[in-house]
């Protein structure tokens, strides 16, 4: 069985090499396929452009496309277009793969006040960037339609791990400030992210078109800051004024991994206390 991972960045070579350590075959589109590792067979693309060639024997897609910079216009050319290209490249060489994984966001829900959000909550973003996944998201759905090929939406959480430390280097350069007002953050290790990739598209059970990607514990993000400040051993930040401007952010709300879990998936890092642990004990390789 081949699988296809369209944008094989450092979220797809992690799946890519858990699909390869399975005994797939698998392919990495990208711009600098020379990066890749040798499990996974690189082949130059620039999905925002250009209608890749693909092998003939697909079963399985994975479309993780992260955008150049945090423009409308960057997450348009990366998953719209992004999408419609692959989609366009395996109905030119009339292709239907088994599944077609698209890795979405949260941010396809708007601020819930922090009540829990599921994959029945309405998407209603309020922000450019879960517009524009939610519109890649329909253009899956919709030319899949029909189809023998079964969609599917992981709306991940915030990604941490290796090589993604943005909150560590805040907390330890003293540069990190609580908000005022609670508000949940929604979090997935790298590792967990990419098991759920190759979870959903090799199961034996018919996957349901959408999975909130999202560990056990929608904490505050004031106890994220304390947790990781006692573990560092650096002085707790400090709590921002409410309507101060670095109180400023994205709204609150509490993402449920229930369907995810009826599934049978296991997480290595249940929550964020496991994933940053480990991340600070040096554990997990960064992949280009």
């Amino acid at each position: 069985m081949t699988v296809l991972i369209a944008g094989c960045g450092d979220l797809g070579t992690e799946a890519g090499l858990r699909f390869a350590a399975a005994g797939h075959e698998v392919v990495g589109l990208r711009r600098s396929p020379g990066k890749l590792p040798a499990e996974i067979r690189g082949v130059y693309a620039d999905l925002s452009t250009e209608l890749p060639e693909l092998p003939s024997d697909v079963d399985i897609v994975v479309v993780a496309i992260a955008a150049d910079s945090s423009t409308e216009e960057a997450y348009r050319a990366a998953y719209v277009s992004g999408v419609k290209n692959v989609l366009d490249a395996l109905e030119r060489q009339s292709i239907q793969p088994r599944r077609i994984l698209f890795v979405s966001s949260t941010a396809v829900y708007k601020d819930s006040g922090g009540a829990v959000v599921d994959e029945s909550t309405p998407t209603e973003p309020t922000r450019f960037s879960g517009k524009v996944l939610v519109e890649a998201e329909k253009l899956l759905f919709a030319r899949t339609r029909g189809t023998l090929t079964q969609p599917i939406s992981l709306r991940l959480g915030g990604i941490y791990g290796p090589g993604r430390t943005r909150l560590i280097d805040q907390v330890r350069s003293g540069k990190a400030v609580i908000p005022a007002l609670p508000r949940h953050t929604n979090r997935v290790h790298r590792d967990d992210a990419a098991a759920m990739i190759v979870h959903l598209t090799t199961m034996e059970a018919a996957p349901d078109s959408v999975y909130v990607g999202v560990d056990d514990l929608a904490a505050e993000m004031g106890d994220v800051m304390r947790f990781l400040a006692s573990e560092m051993g650096c002085p707790e930040p400090p709590t921002a004024a409410p309507g101060d401007a670095s109180d400023a952010g994205p709204g609150d709300k509490r993402c449920s991994n229930a369907r995810l879990r009826a599934t049978g998936f296991e997480f290595t890092f249940p929550t964020f206390e496991e994933g940053y642990r480990a991340l600070l004990a040096g554990e997990g390789v960064r992949h280009p």
